[in-house]
């Protein structure tokens, strides 16, 4: 079986490296039956890596131990599930994984006869890009390698990998790199074949929508996961792995509004094209990070001797992205001038600017490690507070930018007229962050704080209101059918108004937990209590019990608020015995106001045991963020019932 599962890669490599040569030389040459052929060779290399995928999901599902990745990742006292995600659980598997996407990403972008340059050079730069993949698979990172041995059982996933965050937000992260190389290729092709019209971009913004889509929720959900598994209180500790996911997003981010302007107004091409080139490259770079070893991090596969061969891809791209930039210099000029920054066009322009500094910020601190160790011999570590202190103020402007861009019109905007829309939203935001501040967190920070989220909040519910009441005017509907109406006539608007929404819930969520969470560390006998905030803990004991190869240690509190009873909560220590390590189940009670958070720390000899609690505030807010910005990113997505011209014109 392994045999077979090799082999078959080998002839997907050649069925790739033939689809990406073949499609260059019958673009060149404008030969149609080199094109087809190209286009049948990239359909079996999809069929071939989809054959590799089912062999290797086959042998985790019947324990062939022999191949050594199943012995590695899988254990037979593991469920289907977890069987499963094995496929990505490390680094052989998910570059697989990756190459199989990527196949099939093909094949629903290329695989139907249209035989114009801008597509054949994008098939041949993506079927490229698979063959690079599928080399590593078949040489230094080969699923289907075996043992000389077969063991009775394998060693299992790693324990912080048994949570059903991991079952779903590898795959989505992965999902959302990969699709990224489809929007790369059209701006390839469109520099190689000097075509810079609106024409290109038109053909892959859905590509970027749900390329922006996977990675956004891909990165909310590993948020989730380190909240839950990782026993630490937080969520986002600027970590290198997860800025190698959010840097490409941000990218995204700020290409998705730009790219109305260049529909609208023929500016900011080159913005456009850098965007979509570097965030490919940033996704190059996020996957020699997390698979090379240069850079330690929970979230990193072991080192598996990649890096020289990413190093070498990743110096291509950036060579000949740059080098064809500089060659179409001219033919990216704009076709009209930004007439003034108070404009829906200049606040795009200046939330881009601020997206890009973002991003720069985050990769020079997530590569400073590495470049101190280098250079100077000595690794200097830049921490959360880094990021924080200089991210922190520029994500702040930029939501301060989504309340004004929402009522600014295109070319210009008059200063009274935006005054007059801001007025009420203004209003109504103060009231609320004042009685925040009263009532709640009596912080100076957090007036300021809340208030921008509540503008820009109210400040897109009055402008959707102020539009549905004028097409309930013009067209005497009722209330629901006109806010129906709305959403028929531009999905595209509507579902930015539901994303930015969501990006305000997550803020509000990350202001909250961020500013004004505490925590208390405690050693408690049986029948000790602990009081944190308004919460009282009583502790009543520890059991322990076996569960096939893990030990579980539980710990049993009965909860208190404001002396009432509330829950019992049980945070676990698991110890696996293949890994010979402990891993911490914590305890959470959420509500809409905030999370008590329980992690057991150990226990002693003498009956006690060590408890480190904490209170986190809105940090639900950030789920739930995520769930409307992913409502409102599929709805994006979604066909719209308008013409492209006439998207984002309103």
């Amino acid at each position: 079986m392994a045999d077979v599962g090799y082999y078959t890669l080998l002839l997907a490599l050649i069925t790739a490296l033939y689809s990406a040569i073949t499609f260059f030389i019958g673009v060149k040459r404008n030969k149609p039956v080199f094109t087809q052929s190209a286009r049948n060779a990239l359909i079996a290399t999809s069929g071939l890596i989809t054959l590799a995928i089912v062999i290797l999901l086959y042998a985790i599902l019947t324990h062939n131990f022999q191949i050594e990745y199943v012995a590695n990742y899988t254990s037979r006292d593991m469920s289907f599930p977890y069987l499963i995600s094995a496929l990505w659980a490390g680094a052989d598997g998910s570059l697989l994984f990756w190459a199989w996407l990527l196949s099939i990403c093909a094949v629903i972008a290329f695989g139907r006869r249209k035989d114009t340059s801008l597509q054949l050079y994008a098939s041949a730069i993506t079927m490229t890009c698979t063959a690079f993949f599928i080399i590593l698979l078949s040489s230094v990172s080969n699923p289907f390698s075996t043992s000389g041995f077969t063991p009775a059982d394998g060693i299992g996933l790693n324990p912080l990998l048994e949570n059903p965050g991991m079952i779903i937000h590898p795959p989505l992260l992965l999902a959302g790199y990969v699709t990224c190389t489809i929007p790369f290729s059209y701006a390839i092709a469109a520099l190689i074949t000097n075509k810079l019209g609106y024409n290109w971009i038109s053909g892959i913004r859905r590509w970027a929508i749900i390329t922006w889509l996977f990675l956004g929720v891909g990165n909310i959900i590993g948020a989730w996961w380190a909240y839950v598994e990782l026993g630490w209180g937080g969520y986002w500790g600027w970590d290198p792995v997860e800025n190698a996911g959010l840097m490409p997003w941000l990218l995204l981010t700020a290409f998705l509004h730009s790219v109305m302007v260049q529909r609208r107004a023929g500016m900011m091409k080159k913005w456009n094209i850098s965007l979509l080139l570097f965030a490919f490259i940033l996704v190059i770079f996020g996957t020699f990070l997390t698979r090379s070893g240069v850079l330690s991090s929970v979230h990193t596969y072991s080192e598996t001797g990649i890096g020289v061969f990413f190093v070498i891809f990743l110096g291509l791209l950036l060579v000949s992205s740059v080098s064809l930039i500089l060659l179409r210099n001219r033919e990216l000029s704009s076709e009209s001038d930004m007439k003034s920054l108070l404009s829906r066009e200049g606040t795009f322009l200046l939330a881009n600017i601020l997206f890009v500094l973002a991003t720069v910020v985050i990769f020079i601190g997530t590569i400073f490690p590495g470049l101190s160790e280098a250079i100077a011999g000595t690794k200097i570590e830049v921490g959360p507070s880094f990021f924080n202190q200089v991210n922190g103020p520029l994500f702040s402007v930029i939501i301060l930018l989504i309340s004004i861009c929402t009522l600014t019109g295109w070319n210009t905007s008059k200063v009274s007229s935006l005054l007059k829309k801001l007025l009420w939203p203004g209003v109504i935001s103060a009231i609320a962050a004042i009685l925040i501040f009263v009532f709640w967190f009596k912080d100076w920070k957090s007036l300021l704080a809340f208030f921008f989220t509540f503008l820009v909040f109210f400040t897109i519910l009055s402008t959707w209101f102020r539009n549905m009441l004028s097409r309930q005017r013009a067209t005497g509907e009722n209330p629901l059918n006109s806010f129906l109406s709305l959403f028929r006539i531009s999905k595209n608007r509507y579902g930015a108004y539901i994303v930015h929404l969501g990006m305000v819930l997550v803020a509000f969520g990350i202001i909250g937990s961020s500013l004004f969470d505490f925590e208390k560390t405690d050693i408690l006998y049986m029948g000790d209590t602990l009081k944190i905030g308004s919460y009282t803990l009583q502790f009543n004991g520890l059991t322990e019990h076996e569960e096939g190869y893990k030990d579980i240690v539980r710990a049993n509190l009965n909860v208190y608020r404001n002396k009432k009873f509330l829950t019992e909560m049980t945070p676990e220590k698991i110890f696996h015995a293949n890994y010979n390590q402990a891993v911490s189940e914590v305890a959470i009670h959420s509500s809409l106001a905030g999370d008590l958070y329980i992690a057991l720390g150990g226990w002693y000899e003498d009956g006690a045991s060590l408890f480190s609690v904490s209170v986190n505030p809105l940090v639900i807010w950030i789920w739930i963020g995520g769930g409307v910005l992913m409502l409102g990113g599929i709805i994006c997505f979604w066909p719209d019932n308008k013409s492209e011209e006439s998207q984002d014109t309103e």
